[in-house]
C-alpha cells in the first residue's frame, strides 16, 4: 500500500517525479506485490456492482489484476489499464484483458462501461483530470469507486517501524511515523480531495463514502513480505531495507511472531447523472 502524507503538504518541484517513481516501483517484484496485498471485501464489490447498471468495468490502475479479479468473479467483464507493462504482463496471466497507459492519456476508442474502478492507485492521479475522464468514458448512470485497504498496526509494530525510518530515512519524502502512516485520518484527505474532484467536474451525483471493517493475521514472515511492497520501501537500497525488516520483524517476535491485522476499506463513490 502506498505511503500518502496525513494531510496536503507544500509542494516540492521534485514531488512529480518523486511520486512517479514510487508509482512505477511497483512492478519491480509485481509477483510479490500479487501474492502479499490483501484483497477487497466482497461486500464492497458486491455493492458496486448492485449500484452500476451493467457489468462492463474499467480498472483504472489495475496492477496484477487483485481487484479485477474479485469483479471478474461477481460477474463482471473488466478491462484494465495500467501504467507498468510488469503488472499488466501478470495480470493478463490470470484472465485480465489490460491495456498499457497512463489512464490520463488511455484511448477509450468509443468504449462506455457500466462502472469505473480503482484500488489503491486514485492518489497518484490528478483528482480532477481523473473525474473528468472517467465521466467521458461512464454510461449514464455507471459509477466511479475509488477505494483503500487502510490498515492500523498494532502499537508495537507501529513505534518499531516509525523508530527505525527516523534513524535510517531521516530526510524520506514520504510520510513514515507511526501516528499518521496508513491511518484512517490520513487517508481522509485523500478522500477529500478525490470528492472535491468529483465535484468540481459535474455530471455526478454527490460523492459518497463507504467504509468496511475487517481483521487479517499475518506471521512475522508475511507480513514483512508485504511490506517489501510499499512506495516508501520499494527503493531502499539493500542495507537500509534490511534494518528497517529487522527492527519490526524483531517488534513482531516480541509479540510472539504474529498479529492481526484492522482493517478499514474506505471507498468514495458517485453515479455518472448524464451523458458525458
Amino acid at each position: 500500500m502506498p505511503t500518502i502524507p496525513p494531510e496536503p503538504a507544500p509542494r516540492s518541484a521534485r514531488e512529480p517525479q518523486l511520486r512517479c517513481q514510487a508509482a512505477a516501483s511497483f512492478g519491480t517484484d509485481a509477483a510479490r506485490y500479487d501474492r502479499t496485498r490483501p484483497r477487497y471485501p466482497d461486500a464492497m464489490v458486491r455493492r458496486i456492482v448492485a449500484a452500476g447498471p451493467g457489468p462492463a468495468v474499467l480498472d483504472v490502475g489495475c496492477g496484477t489484476g487483485i481487484a479485477a479479479r474479485q469483479f471478474q468473479a461477481a460477474g463482471c467483464r473488466v478491462l484494465g489499464v495500467d501504467i507498468d507493462a510488469r503488472m499488466a504482463d501478470l495480470a493478463r496471466r490470470s484472465g485480465i484483458e489490460v491495456e498499457v497507459a497512463a489512464f490520463e492519456a488511455w484511448e477509450p476508442a468509443g468504449r462506455a462501461f457500466d462502472a469505473v474502478i480503482a484500488g489503491q492507485t486514485w492518489h497518484w492521479l490528478d483528482a480532477v483530470a481523473g473525474a473528468a475522464k472517467a465521466g467521458r468514458v461512464l454510461r449514464p448512470g455507471g459509477r466511479l469507486a475509488v477505494f483503500w485497504n487502510v490498515f492500523q498496526l498494532p502499537p508495537e509494530v507501529a513505534e518499531a517501524f516509525a523508530a527505525v525510518c527516523r534513524r535510517v530515512l531521516p530526510d524520506s519524502p514520504f510520510n513514515l511515523q507511526a501516528t499518521t502512516w496508513q491511518t484512517l485520518h490520513g487517508y481522509q484527505a485523500v478522500c477529500t480531495r478525490t470528492a472535491d474532484g468529483i465535484r468540481e467536474v459535474g455530471g455526478f451525483s454527490e460523492p459518497e463514502e463507504w467504509r468496511f471493517d475487517w481483521e487479517w493475521p499475518y506471521t512475522r514472515e508475511a507480513w514483512l513480505d508485504q511490506m517489501r511492497t510499499h512506495g516508501a520501501l520499494t527503493q531502499l537500497p539493500s542495507p537500509e531495507l534490511a534494518e528497517v525488516l529487522d527492527a519490526v520483524g524483531a517488534a513482531i517476535d516480541a509479540m510472539g511472531g504474529g498479529f492481526t491485522m484492522r482493517y478499514a476499506t474506505v471507498a468514495v463513490t458517485a453515479g455518472r447523472t448524464d451523458a458525458a
